[in-house]
């Protein structure tokens, strides 16, 4: 017997000066949704936000899509070195748990195609039973960080991250969200696994 979907709340922010004025049309929203509705099967409701790269502003959206109750929020944009990137310094002060590993592995799929991938500060975090990820800006790398890098037999070559995000937002009390596995094959434990 089939259990229902849970229904899901996904934040989408993208954090850029320019989009945010008009001067070009922001690609980060569009790319997290197309991407987002390809790789899960739940029913989903998106709150979007195209916000300034302003720390206090960032902070406050972050704050309120949790508030609002996204068990999943995704950034692009504002994690590089620069004096404007702060969307990790905004997301870590909201932060009530740290999940550095979801960086880590995000620098490794972009060092795959460029040395410069290091100087990244992409991270996640955990803020009551909500699970926050800083991505990149461009769309190709938010496919490639959340996917993973396919080789030629169908394995991934590196792994994405959002194989590890249904079983995460599990364990913080979210909804059990389900991904369609040729876009994106969740890991649970078998005890995790609802039949």
């Amino acid at each position: 017997m089939l259990h229902n979907l849970d229904h899901i709340k996904i934040g989408i922010v993208s954090c850029s000066d320019r989009a945010s004025m008009g001067v070009y049309e922001d690609k980060g929203l569009p790319a997290l949704k197309d991407w987002l509705i390809q790789a899960i099967k739940n029913p989903i409701t998106f709150e979007a936000r195209l916000i300034p790269d302003e720390q206090a502003i960032i902070s406050q959206a972050l704050i309120e899509l949790v508030d609002a109750g996204c068990s999943l929020v995704l950034t692009t944009g504002g994690t590089g070195p620069s004096l404007r990137d702060v969307t990790v310094d905004a997301t870590l002060a909201v932060a009530h748990k740290e999940m550095p590993g979801f960086g880590e592995q995000m620098r490794q799929i972009s060092l795959q195609f460029v040395p410069t991938a290091i100087l990244s500060r992409q991270t996640a975090v955990i803020r009551d039973k909500a699970l926050i990820i800083n991505l990149p800006g461009q769309p190709k790398a938010i496919a490639e960080t959340l996917g993973g890098l396919p080789s030629d037999n169908g394995k991934p070559l590196v792994p994405g991250i959002f194989a590890a995000v249904p079983y995460c937002v599990d364990l913080i009390g979210g909804p059990y969200i389900e991904t369609v596995a040729s876009v994106c094959k969740a890991f649970r434990p078998k005890s995790a696994i609802k039949a």
